[in-house]
């Protein structure tokens, strides 16, 4: 069954995983989410993932981060969805809990968190806001 939304439910599987306490979840592999995990790992939201082979697909295995037994990410949740595209410039970039979150911005120059973008002076799509 084809996904509407494969971003979202990535995120979906992250949120669930650490609600149920698990170690690791596993997601089908696109580089978008891999992207999109990088910045997360880069911004310690997780502690890493990888390739593995999911049947005759791949498979992104994503290794979960928790700090003094609550979750690393208390909050994830999709900004743009395939039903309405959000876009932003690079100063108009939306704060997440006045900067103690992150933002994760689509790019001409690639998958970027807020600040990331900012510094580099570019918007874009606005995919994901985590804290």
């Amino acid at each position: 069954m084809p996904l509407t939304d494969p971003l979202g439910d990535m995120l979906t599987r992250i949120r669930n995983g650490q609600q149920a306490r698990k170690d690791s979840v596993m997601s089908p592999a696109s580089k978008l989410r891999a992207r999109v995990l990088d910045v997360l790992q880069r911004e310690g939201y997780i502690r890493g993932y990888v390739e593995e082979a999911l049947g005759p697909a791949k498979g992104l295995r994503i290794e979960l981060k928790y700090f003094e037994g609550r979750p690393a990410i208390q909050h994830v949740s999709r900004v743009s969805k395939p039903g309405r595209r959000v876009y932003s410039g690079s100063q108009d970039l939306p704060r997440v809990r006045n900067g103690l979150g992150i933002t994760i911005v689509s790019t001409p120059r690639g998958v970027l968190s807020d600040a990331e973008a900012r510094e580099q002076n570019v918007g874009g799509e606005v995919l994901a806001e985590v804290f």
